[in-house]
C-alpha cells in the first residue's frame, strides 16, 4: 500500500500553508488590538472610581465584551478542517482550559492544583469550577477565550517519530511535521507507536478527542502487517477465533490475506485501544512484526497523503467523526 510520490502536487499545499500563516497573524493582531482596547477602557473606568473616592472594582463591560461580541457574531471558517466555535455556557474549569487549546483536561487539573490559573483575579484551586461567561480566567499572564479555532489535521506519519507532544530525551515528534500547518496546539488522537506508520489524527477539539479514545464507540482501525513469515491457516483462525493476551482476551472484527502471492503480508480490523495490541497479537503466536502501518482509522485514509505529508479534514470528514457510532455510547 505504498505511495507514489506526486511531486507536481507540492506547490499548492505549500499555497495553502502560506494562506493559512497570514489568517493567523491577522487573528493575532486582532486579538492584541482587542486586549490593548479593554485594557484602556479598564484604567479608565478604574481612574473614574478613584476620582469618586469608590472602590475599584472590574468594569462589567470588560468582563462580558469578548464573550458577547464571540458569540454574537459567529464567523464561519472558510478553510477545510478549521471551525470557528463559541460558547456561553456554563462548563467546568479545566473543560474550559482544554476548550482554549492550553492543554488536555488532565493536564489542566495538574495546572489548577499547581496555582498557575486565576479566576477574577484569585489563584483557582477547584478543577470542578463552575466557569461563567462573566468569568475572566488568566493562565500565563493572558485572558483566555474559550472562542477558537478548531482545528483537525490527517497525518500520514512516517517511522522513527513519537507521538507524544514533547519528549525529553530530544527524539523527533510527529508534531514537527505539522509545525506549518497551524499556530493552535493541537494533540494527537491516541497514539501510534515510533515504528508503526499511518493515519493519525491531530485536533485541538477536547470533546472529539474524548468520544474517538472512549471505548464505547469501538472505533475501527485497519492496519496492514508484514509478518517475518507466512502466516499459517490455523494461526490465522486462531486469531478470528479469539486470543487470550497478558492482559485479557482480545476480538479482531476482520483478518485477510493482503496480498495473494504473499501471505505474510496480513490484513487486519480491530476497534481495541490496547497498548501495542496488533504487535501483541501476533508475537503471542511466535510471529515478529517487520512492518505494521494504519490505513484507515474511524473511516478517514491516507489516500492522496504521501507518507510525512498532512492535509485538512474537509467539513464532511468532520461531522461524520462527530456522529460516528453515536449509537453505541453506553
Amino acid at each position: 500500500m505504498s505511495q507514489s510520490p506526486f511531486q507536481k502536487f507540492v506547490a499548492p499545499k505549500k499555497n495553502s500553508v502560506v494562506k493559512e500563516e497570514i489568517r493567523q497573524d491577522k487573528k493575532k493582531a486582532r486579538k492584541e488590538k482587542n486586549a490593548y482596547f479593554d485594557k484602556l477602557k479598564e484604567e479608565k473606568y478604574q481612574a473614574r472610581m478613584a476620582a469618586k473616592g469608590k472602590a475599584v472594582a472590574k468594569p462589567p463591560v470588560a468582563e462580558t465584551k469578548e464573550p458577547a461580541k464571540s458569540t454574537s457574531k459567529k464567523i464561519p471558517s472558510n478553510k477545510p478542517g478549521e471551525k470557528t466555535v463559541t460558547t456561553d455556557t456554563v462548563m467546568p474549569l479545566n473543560k474550559f482550559l482544554a476548550h482554549c487549546g492550553v492543554c488536555s483536561r488532565r493536564d489542566a487539573v495538574a495546572l489548577i492544583s499547581e496555582g498557575k490559573v486565576k479566576i477574577n483575579g484569585t489563584v483557582a484551586t477547584e478543577p470542578g469550577y463552575k466557569v461563567l461567561p462573566t468569568d475572566e480566567i488568566v493562565f500565563n499572564n493572558k485572558k483566555l477565550f474559550v472562542t477558537k479555532n478548531l482545528v483537525y489535521i490527517l497525518l500520514n506519519k512516517p517511522k522513527d517519530y513519537i507521538t507524544t507532544t514533547d519528549d525529553p530525551q530530544g527524539r523527533k515528534t510527529v508534531l514537527q511535521l505539522i509545525q506549518k500547518a497551524t499556530t493552535e496546539r493541537v494533540y494527537p488522537i491516541g497514539r501510534l507507536d515510533r515504528n508503526t506508520s499511518g493515519v493519525l489524527l491531530l485536533t485541538n477539539d477536547g470533546d472529539l478527542t474524548q468520544k474517538l479514545s472512549h471505548p464505547s464507540y469501538e472505533v475501527k482501525k485497519i492496519y496492514e502487517v508484514k509478518l517475518d513469515k507466512v502466516l499459517t491457516k490455523g494461526d490465522f483462525e486462531k486469531i478470528l477465533s479469539g486470543l487470550i493476551l497478558e492482559d485479557g482476551p482480545v476480538q479482531v472484527d476482520s483478518l485477510a490475506y493482503a496480498d495473494s502471492k504473499d501471505k505474510s503480508i496480513i490484513g487486519i480490523e480491530i476497534h481495541s485501544g490496547r497498548n501495542r495490541i496488533v504487535r501483541r497479537i501476533f508475537e503471542h503466536l511466535g510471529y515478529d512484526v517487520k512492518g505494521l502501518d494504519r490505513v484507515m482509522y474511524a473511516g478517514l485514509t491516507k489516500k492522496n497523503v504521501e507518507r510525512s505529508k498532512w492535509r485538512y479534514l474537509s467539513e464532511k470528514e468532520i461531522r461524520l467523526l462527530k456522529f460516528l457510532n453515536a449509537s453505541k455510547k453506553k
